[in-house]
């Protein structure tokens, strides 16, 4: 015991008379920190300080004119009561003076009047975010719902994207599972859909205009701000989040679409509605489906679509993920177009690359093919390294390039260029007009695309069709002599000469 007061006592002195710090003092006589500081009064129990004073308002000393003027004018905005202000010496600012105009002035609620809807006449569509959901998978998952107005009957998927490529192929297949499509189809504001609102009105993403016309049905957008206008989609977003959502697990995104399938048929639209207090799917099936218009068998692009330049290390970048081309276009411009489930690379029309969709993020995907081409195209692989496409050419090209490297134009650009030529017009017609352009004293190829172009009157076209056989793809038929047909048959000679003897 006497030991236990002689180390408080030292605690005591080294605190209060040395002015050691309770680390130091703690490492000293080998006690924890909290043991020092319950020793020496300052335990974890804070003082308690008095409250501070209330701030006073730079705009307390004028809220009694602030209010006889809303009394005289309740129209008053706020920058309209800071002018009057000014003159009487207010010097705050117009936040504080807003916040006591709100106060003084409550906006009243306002009413919403119950929407009643026809059978067939809308249904509503949107987008809902329920994060990052699936495992190994960088992707927030977002739910498409779409709801018919009247009789409630939902169709529900989810979906990794919320482009207008995915809104598309969602819509699709929401559209086949009603089996028709009603007169108007009602949208939030996604970017998708609304581009933005005016005074004049609201300007429509016209890719999706022209969707919503091969289908028959009108777009309505709702107001900003006014999550009222869409309620029945609302509501069901609502009950999916509370019913479906929670509890579950998922090991992908075709797990997760059968477990939602199953809930959706089985549950959600069999289910008595709380509003209706009728079952959604008799009230579909009875009274709304008959009134659906048909829909047209016009078919309608679904691709997600980019424009990309292929990178030196022959990639293009699409979705947060890399795909690879092959290595004869680097530099040039391409088309990307995706689906679920493909991506396809195209240079003009002609289908240059595919690939799995890759719905990861960061990855890399390459062919092994694409990678051999381009160990081919590295420097000394190929006779003067130059790509495949221009040693067909022969001398052509040999001289082409011969007489481009002592000047100063760029070598790799004009590859660039010339294997873009050889692709879209053809190998024998680009190597005509780079001869061409050599007898007037030129290289480069500015001068060949202006005889291609505009000499010629060419215009870039897909490239014959590849079967994969080099027995097929290379064969080559020489041109046919047309001069025997010029020439007269013998036996009409003969007939000649003797009708003229007689």
């Amino acid at each position: 015991m006497a030991d236990a007061d002689t180390r408080v006592a030292e605690a005591l002195k080294l605190y209060l008379v040395d002015g050691l710090p309770m680390r130091v003092i703690a490492k000293r006589l080998s006690m924890s920190r909290n043991t020092v500081r319950r020793i020496v009064g300052r335990g974890s129990a804070k003082k308690k300080t008095a409250p501070a004073p209330p701030r006073t308002s730079l705009l307390a000393p004028y809220e009694a004119k602030v209010k006889a003027l809303l009394d005289e004018t309740p129209e008053l905005t706020g920058p309209a009561v800071l002018e009057k202000l000014r003159a009487d010496g207010y010097r705050g600012g117009i936040s504080i003076l807003r916040d006591k105009l709100r106060t003084l002035r409550p906006r009243e609620a306002e009413p919403f009047l119950t929407l009643d809807f026809k059978p067939g006449e809308a249904v509503q569509v949107d987008w809902a975010d329920f994060g990052f959901a699936l495992p190994g998978i960088p992707r927030r998952v977002s739910a498409f719902v779409m709801a018919m107005c009247h009789s409630r009957y939902l169709y529900l998927e989810f979906a990794l994207s919320q482009t207008l490529g995915s809104l598309l192929r969602c819509m699709e297949r929401g559209l086949r599972f009603f089996g028709g499509t009603t007169h108007v189809d009602i949208f939030d504001n996604m970017k998708t859909v609304v581009l933005h609102h005016h005074a004049k009105g609201i300007v429509f993403n016209r890719a999706f205009l022209e969707y919503a016309a091969t289908r028959g049905f009108a777009v309505k957008a709702c107001n900003v701000g006014r999550g009222n206008e869409k309620g029945r989609v609302e509501r069901p977003i609502g009950f999916v989040r509370s019913r479906f959502w929670p509890g579950r697990r998922f090991t992908d995104l075709m797990d997760l679409n059968s477990q939602a399938l199953h809930w959706r048929d089985d549950f959600a639209n069999n289910r008595v509605h709380e509003v209706t207090g009728k079952v959604p799917a008799l009230v579909f099936e009875h009274h709304e489906k008959p009134t659906l218009r048909p829909l047209p068998s016009t078919p309608f692009n679904t691709d997600d679509v980019e424009g990309q330049v292929v990178t030196k290390s022959f990639r293009v970048r699409f979705d947060r993920n890399t795909y690879s081309v092959p290595p004869n276009l680097v530099s040039q411009s391409v088309t990307v177009r995706a689906n679920e489930d493909r991506l396809r690379i195209f240079l003009g029309q002609k289908e240059v690359a595919t690939h799995p969709r890759c719905w990861r993020a960061g990855e890399d995907i390459e062919l092994p093919a694409h990678r051999e081409a381009a160990l081919k195209l590295k420097p000394g692989a190929t006779r003067d390294g130059l790509p495949p496409v221009l040693l067909k050419m022969g001398d052509v090209s040999a001289r082409y390039f011969k007489v481009a490297a002592a000047g100063t134009k760029s070598l790799h650009r004009e590859t660039v260029r010339l294997v873009f030529f050889a692709e879209v017009y053809g190998v024998q017609v680009t190597a005509e007009a780079m001869a061409e352009v050599m007898a007037a004293g030129h290289v480069g190829a500015d001068y060949v695309e202006y005889v291609l172009r505009q000499k010629k009157g060419l215009e870039p076209g897909a490239p014959p069709l590849r079967l994969g056989m080099p027995e097929l793809d290379e064969a080559s038929l020489p041109e046919p002599d047309l001069a025997r047909y010029d020439a007269r048959p013998p036996s009409l000679e003969n007939t000649d000469t003797e009708e003229h003897d007689s």
